[in-house]
């Protein structure tokens, strides 16, 4: 059958995209099938025996106090996401006008980023080191008696992580809403100076809504970013002391990793993907009641 050149040029298309699907169904679509199988076994790393079992993974999970743990740090720890992205819109609101140097505070800012993040927990560590850090030091020189406990205590270990969390993605979402801002039109920001407006009025009412699908996208991302962060914690806390930094994707490693129960971390594992999946429906619908077009 001879093909016309539009047909030719689809098929040249695919040729192009064969090598990036060959890979995602191979390290991404079976792997994920073949954990949905696992999900109703008993399977045991290095164990080539193992049995159906049906629903009872669900069963266990359910009434695993860890797991109500996990979920309840992860909802902390999402809460770093619209904290940042409130500072980082303020930050580029700041680095977007005539500061002096302000491109070397942009890259100041996006810095932390892009470094290595084993490199960043144990510098945090050090800054939030109970007796000796400088942080801690800090809070005793302005008259705190007792600052917190930061790493070393249940109470506050999921907020240090926050913290960090927070400095780590400030970068990158200023930069995105740098992007953003440059976008808006002079002309429109210059007809409300005339007709009056303050600049808290032309913030609110003209430069939030125009950057708001900017602000959709950051929020979306963050929060799935967010739900899988795992290496942070890792590095930092192994999820300690206790299980009060331990999230859902921590769990699903411990899980599999540390006891071997990969049929148990499997369920985990699509029990965090429903999440994600619910998080981002809810943001889908809620959108089109704040994000203008």
């Amino acid at each position: 059958m001879k093909l016309n050149w539009l047909q030719r040029q689809q098929w040249i298309g695919y040729l192009f995209i064969l090598p990036n699907m060959l890979g995602i169904i191979a390290f991404f679509i079976i792997p994920a099938l073949y954990s949905l199988a696992l999900v109703f076994t008993d399977y045991q790393f290095a164990n080539p025996r193992f049995g159906f079992v049906g629903l009872d993974n669900f069963r266990r999970l359910f009434g695993d106090e860890l797991f109500y743990t996990s979920i309840k740090n992860t909802a902390i720890f999402l809460g770093s996401v619209p904290v940042s992205i409130a500072l980082a819109f303020g930050v580029a609101l700041v680095l977007n006008r005539g500061v002096y140097l302000k491109n070397l505070l942009r890259t100041l800012y996006f810095m932390p980023y892009i470094t290595s993040g084993v490199a960043v927990a144990f510098v945090w560590m050090l800054l939030f080191q109970p007796t000796q850090g400088p942080i801690n030091g800090l809070l005793r020189a302005i008259g705190i008696a007792q600052p917190p406990g930061w790493f070393a205590t249940t109470d506050t270990a999921i907020f240090a992580i926050d913290i960090i969390q927070v400095w780590l993605m400030l970068g990158y979402n200023m930069i995105i809403y740098l992007a953003a801002l440059q976008e808006i039109s002079p002309d429109l920001l210059e007809a409300a100076k005339i007709d009056g407006a303050r600049r808290w009025h032309t913030v609110s009412r003209i430069i939030w809504p125009l950057v708001s699908p900017t602000t959709f996208l950051l929020l979306v991302t963050g929060l799935i970013m967010a739900v899988k962060s795992f290496a942070l914690i890792q590095a930092i806390t192994q999820g300690g002391p206790g299980s009060s930094t331990t999230v859902m994707s921590l769990f699903v490693y411990k899980t599999a990793f540390s006891y071997y129960e990969m049929g148990y971390a499997s369920t985990i594992s699509w029990v965090l993907f429903a999440f994600i999946l619910l998080i981002t429906a809810f943001q889908w619908l809620g959108q089109k009641r704040w994000v203008h077009y």
